[in-house]
């Protein structure tokens, strides 16, 4: 396995799975073996406390009653003492009222004095308890209290040692530790085989999109193993439906564009080979050759230029050069730019402003967007006809109004105006000069600016354009 591969599988979800599974699947182990330990580790001292506690309280009252701290020639109490000590491994020391050792049944310390803590807390009349897990033993203190006067007389002392608490612990340890280790290697199985199960939805997608981009496989994704596989399934197929709707659209627009500039330059070749083939041209024919070659030449910048915007708008909005644009004043400077073309198709230009109307827009594109509105209102337009801009505003938004008294737009065509190249009435449209990419041009540059276009039109009455600007730009 190369470095990558292994990379590759540490940062996959399979990978991810595993540790969860292994996670969930030992973590609870180690923690319940280590309560479990603790918990019976516990519960053996103090039941190992509780039995010693309990014989030597009984051998501690015999002490007394036969006054062994003053003659412990008791060859029954030596044999008790002696039989507590071995029964469970320990040590056993008597104490009188001078703290001096009267008997120790290891025989080291016998006749020495000892002054501790516990043995001066017995001597209140406390019992005392204490484990040491370290040097694995239990060391109590009891008082041995005269029936009679209620006086303590002495301290018994009984250490008792742990191993056999300890060995029994470790071997619990050991048999545990085992289990866990069998378990964990089961867990794992289980945790790769589900992980295996649990991912390979995922591999089918992977597979299945890789056989759609070589062609070998179907056009649409399926698969249903999960709900989430189910959903990328439908989005991706949506995406590609999608994407060859793009596709199918560029290569009409590219169709388009090599039509538009195509028909210009064919005209001005049927002009220039009709001039060439004749003799003695007349001055009058060949500058109306001339004429419509120009025309042609104009018609191709045109449509080059309106490309060009085109291009310009499909780019990010970052390209965007905003500032603070009176939009009042932009619109007279629009319509006076107009007026003369308005007056030339015998239409009535009117401007209506509601109130001062200042926005952060992009003036250059802005201008271009309004100019092909009021311009196609003017150009599809009826003889004495009207174009009517009205301008207003509230808090959030600048609202521009463009409607015409013009040839309308058919219900069926509506949705396909804002298409490159899109005519409703395309020997109209080539008559005066359009090339379909004006609207185009127009909505990119509205929305751009985080704006929206709507369009409203009956044929026959004429057609409504709203535009919604908002006041400040957001990027």
């Amino acid at each position: 396995m190369t470095k990558k591969k292994i990379v590759t599988f540490f940062k996959s979800l399979k990978f991810r799975l595993i540790i969860l599974f292994l996670l969930f699947g030992i973590l609870p182990g180690i923690l319940l073996r280590a309560g479990m330990l603790q918990a019976y580790e516990k519960k053996a001292v103090s039941n190992r406390s509780i039995d010693i506690l309990s014989q030597a309280k009984i051998l501690a009252n015999r002490v007394v009653a036969d006054d062994y701290l003053h003659n412990s020639t008791s060859e029954v109490i030596n044999a008790q003492l002696d039989q507590l000590s071995t029964i469970y491994d320990g040590r056993v020391i008597l104490i009188d009222d001078t703290f001096r050792i009267v008997k120790d049944t290891y025989g080291l310390d016998q006749d020495k004095t000892i002054i501790s803590e516990e043995v001066m807390q017995s001597f209140y009349g406390k019992e005392m308890s204490n484990y040491d897990s370290e040097n694995r033993y239990i060391e109590m203190t009891i008082p041995l209290t005269d029936a009679g006067t209620k006086d303590v007389v002495g301290v018994m002392l009984v250490s008792v040692s742990t191993d056999s608490i300890l060995s029994n612990l470790d071997y619990l340890k050991t048999s545990i530790l085992t289990i866990q280790v069998i378990s964990a290697l089961v867990i794992l199985a289980v945790a790769v085989f589900l992980a295996g199960r649990l991912t390979r939805p995922f591999l089918k997608i992977s597979k299945s999109i890789e056989e759609i981009q070589t062609g070998y496989g179907s056009s649409d994704l399926k698969v249903d193993d999960f709900s989430e596989t189910q959903e990328i399934s439908t989005k991706f197929n949506e995406l590609t439906a999608r994407m060859k709707v793009l596709d199918d659209s560029r290569q009409e627009f590219v169709s388009n564009v090599s039509h538009e500039l195509k028909t210009p330059l064919t005209s001005m070749k049927v002009l220039a080979d009709s001039l060439n083939g004749q003799e003695d041209v007349p001055i009058e024919l060949y500058r109306e050759f001339m004429q419509d070659i120009g025309g042609e030449i104009e018609r191709e910048t045109k449509i080059i230029n309106d490309l060009l915007s085109l291009v310009k708008m499909d780019k990010s909005a970052a390209d965007l050069n905003i500032s603070q644009v009176n939009m009042n004043a932009l619109s007279e400077q629009i319509l006076k730019r107009l007026r003369p073309i308005a007056e030339k198709q015998h239409v009535d230009l009117v401007l209506e402003s509601f109130r001062p109307v200042t926005a952060e827009v992009d003036e250059v594109k802005i201008t271009l967007a309004i100019t092909n509105l009021i311009e196609n209102g003017i150009k599809y337009n009826k003889p004495d006809g009207w174009v009517h801009v009205s301008l207003n505003a509230d808090h959030q938004f600048c609202y521009l109004k463009v409607s015409d008294s013009g040839i309308g737009i058919p219900e069926e065509s509506l949705e396909h105006i804002y298409e490159r190249f899109y005519r409703v009435d395309k020997s109209h449209s080539r008559e005066i000069g359009g090339t379909g990419l004006g609207l185009a041009i127009t909505r990119n540059a509205i929305l751009m600016h985080r704006g929206a276009i709507k369009v409203f039109s009956t044929v026959g009455e004429g057609t409504i354009f709203n535009v919604r600007l908002p006041l400040n730009y957001i990027a």
